[in-house]
């Protein structure tokens, strides 16, 4: 590879790192090609984007970006690859444990990159999986505010119904 096609894979790298907030970094140096095939297809089909690339032009893209990367850096050896994730911060560590699901062993975690949160290691994948996104976070909101006011339109409609009754009741006996 000459110095002008990777200076534009680098190029492209960093561009597709700073316009993504969620990526995560996989060891990739023991998958078969078949493997690391099916896992494309996988993350293609979940909307999600994986690439393998050469650990020195990722070190010189993540150098670009403006957050401090250099715990992701310092995990990069062996064969690396990238999964993008537009949408979630969790869809990459979901897609990575249900490719486990099926009997495969890898890909392993080297690292992740989630809304300027650097999380580095195989152990940190469970977390991932478990974060929510912000779409999520903003229904779990929505539904604690609008829970007090149907309680009380709840709590209104049934007394309303048992103040008739009694009343009811109140003007029969006599």
């Amino acid at each position: 590879m000459t110095r002008e096609e990777k200076e534009i894979i680098v190029q492209d790298l960093s561009e597709k790192l700073a316009n993504t907030s969620y990526f995560y970094i996989t060891d990739a140096s023991t998958m078969t090609v078949a493997s690391i095939n099916q896992f494309r297809r996988m993350a293609f089909d979940r909307g999600l984007e994986y690439k393998v690339y050469k650990n020195t032009l990722i070190k010189k893209a993540l150098d670009t970006l403006d957050a401090d990367t250099s715990a992701l850096a310092e995990v990069l050896k062996g064969s690396s690859g990238i999964l993008f994730s537009t949408e979630s911060g969790n869809a990459p560590a979901k897609l990575i444990k249900d490719f486990r699901k099926k009997g495969h062993t890898l890909p392993l975690l080297k690292g992740a990159f989630i809304d300027s949160g650097i999380y580095v290691g195989e152990n940190q994948l469970d977390t991932l999986s478990t974060i929510k996104s912000k779409f999520e976070l903003i229904a779990d909101v929505i539904a604690l505010l609008q829970s007090p006011a149907k309680n009380v339109i709840s709590g209104l409609q049934g007394g309303g119904n048992k103040l008739a009754g009694i009343l009811k009741t109140l003007s029969e006996k006599e």
